[in-house]
């Protein structure tokens, strides 16, 4: 460990000497950013951070950037946990800093940082892909999230972290902070991991296809290519797509079940069963009946809780901009409005639009049917998809209009004063900008502040918060 002991014995006589945990840490960062920035080792800082690992009894397969986080937690199972909140450190309980632990930490999200933000160049392997997406989800973890959390809403490019949040000089990095831009990056990264693969060749060997993980953009590649795709290629493809629909299903359903519902309808006498008996309640009114001598409660009448909650008929039109910049919100409003479907006297209709519309209607209970028959991409007109909506707000006080878009149009006025036409008949009209999991979109700043004028602010954030408005509403 020589290049760290000259600079800890080079302070003149007087001067305060570096702190040696403090040379390790920030050796093993500027490796980080060298590696980052160049893919070229730096010899001197390759053998003084192979120095610091051994040195703080850490494997060196740290240090290789060719070895998965999953490889190296393999062989040495007991680093796992070292990985979960790595960058979101608690601080001490006496306020100071454990320098040798943030050493460790250093040495740890060098690794984790390094294979996820080094991405190399030239053709992507299924392999490869799947290797940067788990080491992805060790990131997460990292971050405190869950696998796959933070991509789940892929937005796109736009500001990330890149290697300036790796904190040189700094205590041990704590990234939390930048989650809400570091969930798009890595959405960003993976897209264009996805754009580098042979996507049909992969497709078409049954092998190789199995080695791929469903993600937002890889779905996207398949939705744009599904037409070009056939036969065996085909059925991979539509294979990888049902996954992924089955799994987002069940975490939106998961919220749509833990969402505000209706009030509970006392109307209703309450079911006489055991589930429903209302013990204490029971015991209160019948304590009139209570017998010092025998200690016994005799009991007269029981009761019993009310669950049926007031339920209306309503109707839910959803509009969707299928647009190439709207994928996300695409992917999972159709999956939302399957889920609503599914709820009782809840009567869903699915509109999807560019310089066309569709009614998706007929396949708005299948969430997977109905993404196959879009078509991504194209420009945007949002009157062609109003022309569709308008006719199915038969009674406006019991219908809700939830539009997603961006709000690019080239008919402005035309299409905002039509919307404005449904908030006044009483209709409940909901703007989204977004429906993803990151909750990062671009909205048209000229139709958010007409839609603020209009009472009726632009949802655009994460996807719960329409969640909640839709539970609100139509329970």
């Amino acid at each position: 460990m020589s290049e760290v002991s000259v600079v800890e014995g080079g302070a003149e006589d007087g001067a305060p000497v570096p702190d040696s945990d403090e040379n390790r840490r920030q050796v093993l960062y500027w490796r980080l950013l060298a590696r980052l920035f160049d893919p070229e080792e730096q010899a001197s800082l390759e053998s003084a951070s192979v120095a610091v690992v051994e040195d703080i009894g850490l494997p060196v397969a740290l240090l290789d950037p060719a070895t998965s986080v999953d490889s190296v937690v393999q062989r040495h199972p007991e680093l796992a946990g070292e990985f979960d909140g790595l960058m979101t450190p608690e601080p001490d309980a006496d306020g100071g800093r454990d320098r040798a632990a943030e050493v460790r930490r250093a040495a740890l999200a060098s690794k984790v940082l390094l294979n996820v933000f080094s991405t190399g160049s030239g053709t992507v392997t299924a392999e490869q892909l799947a290797r940067w997406q788990s080491d992805a989800g060790w990131l997460e973890r990292a971050l405190g999230c869950r696998p796959g959390e933070l991509r789940g809403g892929r937005a796109g490019a736009g500001g990330g972290v890149g290697p300036t949040g790796t904190g040189v000089g700094t205590p041990a990095p704590d990234l939390s902070r930048l989650i809400p831009e570091i969930g798009p990056e890595l959405g960003s990264i993976e897209a264009g991991l996805v754009r580098r693969m042979h996507l049909r060749e992969v497709l078409a060997d049954p092998a190789l296809a199995s080695r791929l993980t469903p993600s937002m953009s890889l779905i996207e590649q398949l939705l744009r290519d599904k037409n070009n795709l056939s036969g065996v290629a085909l059925a991979n493809a539509k294979a990888l797509i049902r996954r992924y629909v089955d799994e987002v299903t069940e975490v939106l359903r998961t919220q749509v079940e833990k969402a505000t519902v209706g009030e509970l309808d006392r109307s209703v006498p309450p079911k006489r069963v055991f589930r429903n008996l209302d013990l204490d309640r029971t015991i209160w009114k019948n304590l009139t009946n209570w017998s010092p001598e025998e200690e016994r409660l005799y009991v007269d009448r029981l009761y019993y809780r009310h669950t049926s909650r007031k339920t209306t008929p309503q109707r839910l039109i959803v509009v969707v901009d299928q647009s190439g910049s709207m994928v996300d919100s695409m992917v999972n409003c159709t999956i939302l409005a399957s889920i609503f479907a599914g709820l009782p006297k809840v009567d869903v209709h699915l509109i999807a639009y560019d310089t066309q519309a569709l009614d998706l209607t007929p396949w708005a209970h299948d969430p997977f049917e109905t993404l196959l028959r879009t078509q991504l991409g194209g420009g945007t007109d949002g009157t062609v998809a109003m022309a569709l909506a308008q006719p199915k707000i038969a009674e406006p006080r019991n219908t809700v209009v939830v539009w997603i878009s961006d709000f690019y149009e080239w008919r402005t006025d035309e299409l905002f004063e039509s919307m404005a036409a449904i908030h006044r008949s009483g209709a409940k009209f909901i703007p989204v900008g977004s429906v993803t999991s990151s909750g990062r979109g671009s909205v048209n700043p000229w139709f958010r502040e007409k839609f603020k004028d209009l009472g009726t602010p632009v949802i655009s954030g994460h996807i719960k918060k329409l969640v909640h408005e839709l539970k609100t509403f139509l329970t």
